[in-house]
């Protein structure tokens, strides 16, 4: 399986750090935050299972900006052959 090197970027790290300690962010805007969290300064790799949560957010119209630049990240450290 081949691996995806991709990390966190600075600026994606703190905004989730923000989102993470915000008691007023969403249930997803909590995932993704600590999904990308998790890759920063890692090696590890999206789940299949935040896969498609990140997806799903990035096709959908009623999230912010925020919340879709959370989910581009996450997806973008996913596995390529899956």
């Amino acid at each position: 399986m081949p691996k995806n090197t991709k990390q966190t970027s600075d600026p994606i790290v703190t905004l989730a750090a923000k989102k993470l300690q915000d008691p007023n962010a969403s249930q997803i805007q909590h995932s993704l935050a600590g999904s990308a969290l998790a890759q920063a300064n890692s090696s590890k790799q999206t789940g299949a299972e935040m896969e498609h949560i990140a997806s799903n957010v990035l096709k959908s119209t009623k999230y912010s900006a925020e919340t879709k630049e959370l989910a581009a990240s996450v997806l973008s450290q996913s596995n390529k052959s899956r």
